[in-house]
């Protein structure tokens, strides 16, 4: 052999010894799906399996809560939803993917917080916690959770960003659909059908979790149950918000809390912005001395009056903070507003934080907070290359920060035996049991509602407040929105709006917000419904059993030309949502002087004047400005109360039945402030509506577990004419 061969050997071995090295699975040259390795699934619990791909650094499920067995376990057991040998991994030098099959008729929707549309097919998106913006994926929740219509839903764990191609790309050995010219051909398609969703992430590995179910509301229950289910908020955090000018002094809030009570507005959360702080952007989080001189005094003065107090903060720790030198040491590289950004996957940095809070905050009384800026943009935030002392990647830090953030807070209030209700701007996987609400920057006002319906598919909580508004019109319909989600609030924080600043619609305004209060019981039952089976309180439309037209229900004479879910665009309604088991929710726009709701399959009636409206069927109504649409499915429970005045002893209890059928409902209660109820520190009272000999509805209750909470007077109201 010449010199030349042996130096072309050389570099042969060489070169095949460098890929050996850096491919870790020996895939140098892997190009065909049957090169790819199969995913080995192991059943973890009734209904749900996981594999796994290389290793992981942080892991997301570090800041979720352990799974709530029992419940998992009544939803029964279901089949591995796919053929296991069509799932298969690669593992390269710097990547890790997946691929699981896709059929050509399957929908797909979840991925996270979104504001536009629900059906997430033939689309890629970049799951990177951000502010919101125009990149699929990039929001303040991008949870790498889907959910398939043919009865499973996946889980991508990692705290890398991940990027899924959603029935986008073909592999050259798939089944691949005909190819058309584009010239000569008809129905040539520049994203062609393909029979598979691929997911990738840098670095080590991944984590995949399939969960199964007979129905997309039991995906949805089982994955909420396997991070601990929902919350219970405490019942002041279900009442209404108003947050204040940034710069409003105590003096400024008890005048506008006088205004509140000269107005005749209920107010239970008032809320401060950056200003109360003695230096923002970055925080001290410590009280300015010379808006609030004495902060105790303020907040317990309050509290007498009902009335709890939430404080703004964004992570990143000024120099002037009093906590500064004893937080420094366990920071970042790089600052965020010319702040040091702690590490808090350190014991030692979270120590410090909760001890700076509890001292100067909780134990005078704060009920909670507000974490701002958790997100994005990458102008604001720490590059990916930053350093911790921790040694972990920057990258996956920044994905958890807010998961960071809720679960050390939520620890801290439980371990008080406290309730809490709180504001963030970035969640990520298993944020169902934590005690947070979502909002954002972003203001359209269907984006929020979209938002809204999005939301319930991921295990998130969302709210779309107000801040302002170019009319009257936009005013009382924003309200009507934010009165119908997880957490009621007005944020004046550079506005300086009041709930009457329109005086045109003032009484409506106060209407919309006292009908919200009036539901406490039904919504807080729901909650409980959260809590318990992981049914989310407000969910998306393809959550209702009777919307998708695949289902045929028993007794049903509806066929497909009557069946409006035989409709192309179906799933991409999301300007409707339900909340609670029984209440369709339909917001109304401004300048909308009609619109269309699609009504399930079964009977739905007007929830004002217990009218009948359809069943199964595309309705157009013509709006109100003083109602947002509301329609009860056929049978629907509905307690409410008779009064929100707080200083009204009387809990008589209204309780509403719309339709003919007969029902039962669980209505449950607590103390509304403690974690007592997981010490069985509750009640249950069944509602139960039943035909006589004559064949009439009538009402009766029965207190199945009872204590100090049960309601003690219960009258029926029956909504809807009997024939």
């Amino acid at each position: 052999m010449n010199i030349k061969s042996n130096s072309t050997l050389f570099k042969s071995t060489i070169l095949l010894v460098l890929l050996i090295l850096f491919c870790p699975t020996g895939h140098a040259q892997t190009t065909l799906i049957s090169e790819m390795d199969q995913l080995k699934w192991e059943k973890v619990m009734p209904g749900i399996w996981k594999a796994s791909v290389g290793s992981m650094g942080l892991n997301p499920m570090d800041y979720a809560n352990s799974p709530k067995t029992d419940a998992i376990n009544e939803l029964g057991d279901a089949p591995f939803p796919f053929a296991q040998e069509a799932s298969r991994s690669l593992l390269t030098s710097n990547r890790a993917s997946v691929r699981l099959p896709l059929d050509e008729s399957e929908q797909i929707y979840g991925l996270g917080l979104e504001f536009e549309g629900i059906n997430r097919r033939s689309e890629v998106y970049s799951l990177k916690v951000d502010h919101y913006g125009d990149i699929k994926g990039q929001t303040h929740a991008p949870v790498p959770f889907y959910i398939s219509n043919k009865g499973y839903g996946v889980l991508i764990n990692s705290a890398q960003r991940v990027k899924i191609h959603v029935g986008v790309s073909n592999r050259k050995d798939s089944n691949l659909p005909e190819r058309i010219d584009r010239t000569t051909g008809k129905n040539w398609a520049a994203r062609p059908l393909s029979d598979a969703v691929e997911a990738s992430v840098e670095g080590g590995g991944m984590e995949i979790f399939v969960f199964s179910g007979e129905t997309t509301l039991e995906i949805v229950q089982r994955y909420n149950l396997f991070f601990g289910g929902g919350i219970i908020p405490p019942k002041w955090g279900l009442g209404f918000w108003h947050r204040m000018h940034t710069q409003s002094r105590d003096k400024d809030i008890l005048k506008e809390i006088e205004d509140f009570e000269a107005n005749n507005f209920p107010l239970d959360v008032i809320g401060l912005e950056p200003g109360w702080q003695s230096f923002a952007y970055p925080c001290s989080f410590d009280w300015d001395k010379t808006r609030f001189p004495d902060p105790k005094n303020f907040v317990q003065t309050l509290d007498k009056k009902g009335i709890k107090v939430n404080l703004w903060e964004n992570p990143y720790v000024a120099p002037v903070s009093t906590m500064y030198n004893d937080i420094s040491p366990y920071t970042g590289s790089h600052t965020v507003w010319l702040g040091e950004v702690p590490d808090y996957t350190i014991p030692e940095a979270q120590k410090v934080l909760l001890n700076h809070h509890q001292k100067h905050h909780l134990d005078i009384g704060v009920s909670g907070y507000k974490f701002d800026e958790v997100d994005g943009y990458d102008v604001w935030l720490w590059p990916d290359h930053a350093t911790f002392p921790s040694g972990n990647d920057a990258v996956e830090i920044r994905q958890l920060y807010g998961m960071m953030m809720m679960d050390m807070f939520d620890r801290h209030f439980k371990e008080q035996n406290q309730r809490t209700y709180n504001l963030i701007r970035s969640a990520y996987i298993g944020a169902s049991n934590h005690n947070f609400v979502l909002y954002s920057d972003y203001y359209d006002h269907k984006g929020y509602v979209t938002a809204l319906a999005n939301s319930s598919l991921s295990g998130l909580l969302w709210t779309p407040e107000i801040r302002s508004a170019d009319s009257a019109e936009e005013w009382i319909r924003r309200f009507q929105s934010v009165s119908f989600s997880p957490l009621m609030m007005l944020n004046a924080w550079y506005s300086s709006k009041k709930p009457w600043s329109f005086p045109e619609v003032t009484d409506m305004v106060r209407n919309t917000i006292e009908l919200r209060m009036k539901l406490l019981p039904y919504l807080y039952t729901a909650f409980y419904e959260y809590n318990q089976k992981g049914i989310p309180p407000f969910r998306a439309m393809v959550l209702e059993t009777g919307y998708d037209s695949q289902e045929k229900l028993e007794g049903s004479e509806l066929d497909d030309a009557k069946n409006p879910y035989a409709e192309q665009k179906r799933l991409e309604v999301t300007d409707q949502y339900m909340m609670g088991p029984s209440i369709l929710v339909a917001p109304v726009f401004t300048g909308q002087k009609e619109r269309k709701v699609v009504l399930p399959i079964g009977n739905w009636f007007n929830f004002y004047n217990g009218e009948y409206a359809g069943n199964g069927e595309t309705i157009t109504i013509k709006t109100k400005l003083e109602e947002i649409p509301l329609f009860v499915k056929d049978g629907g429970i509905i307690p409410m109360l008779t009064t929100v005045d707080k200083n009204d002893s009387d809990q008589t209890l209204e309780v509403r039945h719309y339709g003919t059928k007969e029902n039962t409902y669980l209505l449950y209660n607590d103390d509304g402030i403690s974690y007592d109820y997981e010490r069985d520190k509750y009640s249950l009272t069944e509602l139960k509506s039943s035909k006589n000999t004559k064949g009439e509805l009538t009402g009766s209750f029965n207190s199945l577990k009872e204590n100090n909470y049960s309601y003690s007077n219960i009258v029926w109201r029956w909504m809807t004419m009997q024939h």
